[in-house]
Parts: C-alpha cells; structure tokens; sequence
C-alpha cells in the first residue's frame, strides 16, 4: 500500500529551524525524484524543493539558501531542513513522489510566528 507520512512541523519563531520527515512505502522510493510542497491557507500548493534519484536539488526562489532537501534511500525518507524561517513560510507540508502523484498524506503544519 502506498503510504507518505510527514512529520516535524511546529510552531516556531521567526528566524527558527525546523527539520522535516517523510517516510515513503508501498512504491520502489530510490527511483524517483521527490519534492516537498506546501500550502498556506487559501493558497494554491507550492513546490518547495526537489530531490532527483540521483540527488540533485533544486529549490523554489522563496526558499533558496534557507531550506535543505536531502534523501536516504535506505530508509525510504526525505528531508526538509528548514532555517530562517519566516512568517511567509507558515503552511502544510507535503511530500510526493516526482511524475505522477501519488495519493497525499496527511501534511505536516509548519506556523512561524512570534
């Protein structure tokens, strides 16, 4: 059964880190590329960062020289690390797989405020 499970949201302030998760199962993970989205309320979902099969990342403008993607294929994960935050990066956040969607998780909340 296919499955993605985010984790490590929070509240923090601005200027704070946060280190997010997300476990994959039910499909071969170490083939496909994966990407963080988010969505803040009454907002479309964003791309956030992308992470090839072969680790190559790539960033949403909003977001470049702050967030981290990274990968680890033995343990069907990806990561979103998070620094300087700011009040614009408050959403939920999600992952998937690159090409074709797989179903949605439940997100993980990310509120920057002070």
């Amino acid at each position: 059964q296919v499955q993605l499970v985010e984790s490590g949201g929070g509240l923090v302030q601005p200027g704070g880190s946060l280190r997010l998760s997300c476990a994959a199962s039910g499909f071969t993970f170490s083939i496909y590329a994966m990407v963080w989205y988010r969505q803040a309320p009454g907002k479309q979902r964003e791309l956030v960062a992308v992470v090839t099969d072969r680790g190559i990342m790539n960033y949403a403008d909003s977001v470049k020289g702050r967030f981290t993607i990274s990968r680890d294929n033995t343990k069907n994960a990806v990561y979103l690390q998070m620094n300087n935050l700011k009040p614009e990066d408050t959403a939920v956040y999600y992952c998937n797989k690159g090409g074709s969607l797989l179903p949605w998780g439940q997100g993980t909340q990310v509120t920057v405020s002070s």
